[in-house]
């Protein structure tokens, strides 16, 4: 692939520069992330979405130096909070404090004031603390002592957690996980892979030092903003805004499902769907487009009855069964 260059401005040669600096973002990502590549591919379709992310899988298996990967990919300003349970809502957004040089009250910043946050293990942090991320998330801005301040652009929360510790866990409220426009499963490598990651670390490969893998910013807020702009121009037939609509509507009847995916998960799996189909090249969304994209849009989304969780059934399993029932439009 060639660097994009950022001098072109005629639309139909901007196009395939823009592919290309995705394509190379994934690259350089896999510098120090082997496999994986799927999760990678959920985490740009989030930049194109300018939604945010939420990643769960077992610990080690690289799913804060996917995130660190990714922001050292680009050129934008990223920060990290560690949740703890005595962390505080100032901590994330910022809080005002007393300036004995001026003797006024001051705002000072909190580390959501940038491009790219990683909040990691968001679930070992107190409902209190999480909800300061409600209006982040959805408004992308902090209000505080009456002053609303808006947040960068572009801006993404890219969260983990970890499915099976619940000891001092906390889980992510709906209304919490709603704002998550895709939950993405980090899983264990398979084996040639984790055979590839024992390689990298014999060789000296030191997952806290990314700068000696090697991996350079390759895209930044002009390439995001040229690639959003194509995806809005990605076109979508009646027939499959309705295959959307029924699908999402569909978990909602299922008797196992005790909360089915709301409005906003419909709005999100057409935005995802859209992202989709432009990174394979594609000017128009198809009915493959929405079944790919809809496990991770929407598995978060469900909420099951006890009496399901206790069978052993699945968002997965629902959303499968949910998928083979709704006709597909031609």
């Amino acid at each position: 692939m060639t660097e994009p260059s950022t001098t072109e401005t005629a639309e139909p040669a901007r196009a395939e520069p823009i592919h290309s600096v995705l394509g190379r973002l994934r690259a350089e990502v896999a510098k120090a992330v082997v496999g994986q590549d799927g999760v990678v591919a959920g985490l740009v379709i989030a930049l194109l979405c300018r939604g945010h992310v939420l990643l769960e899988g077992p610990p080690g298996v690289a799913k804060t130096l996917l995130v660190r990967s990714l922001g050292a990919a680009l050129d934008l300003e990223m920060k990290r909070i560690q949740f703890t349970p005595d962390l505080m809502p100032g901590d994330v957004t910022g809080s005002v404090v007393y300036d004995p040089r001026s003797a006024e009250f001051q705002f000072r910043p909190g580390p959501v004031f940038t491009n790219l946050l990683l909040a990691d293990e968001i679930n070992r942090t107190p409902p209190k603390t999480q909800s300061s991320l409600l209006e982040v998330m959805e408004e992308r801005q902090v209000s505080a002592d009456g002053v609303t301040r808006p947040l960068p652009e572009p801006f993404l929360v890219a969260a983990t957690q970890n499915p099976i510790e619940h000891e001092g866990t906390y889980p992510l409220p709906e209304a919490q996980v709603d704002r998550f426009l895709l939950k993405l499963t980090v899983p264990l490598p398979a084996r040639d892979e984790e055979l590839g990651v024992l390689r990298a670390h014999h060789a000296g490969f030191d997952p806290r030092d990314l700068g000696a893998v090697g991996i350079k910013a390759v895209a930044g807020p002009m390439e995001l903003a040229a690639a959003r702009e194509a995806v809005g121009r990605v076109t979508v037939t009646e027939p499959v805004l309705a295959y959307i609509v029924d699908v999402c509507r569909a978990t909602r009847a299922t008797p196992s499902v005790e909360l089915g995916a709301s409005p906003r998960g419909a709005t999100s799996l057409l935005a995802t769907a859209k992202a989709w189909a432009w990174l394979g090249g594609r000017d128009h969304v198809t009915p493959d487009d929405v079944k790919v994209m809809a496990r991770p849009t929407l598995r978060h989304r469900l909420r099951l009855t006890p009496e399901a969780e206790l069978e052993g059934v699945t968002a997965e399993s629902v959303l499968d069964s949910v998928l083979a029932s709704v006709p597909t439009p031609r």
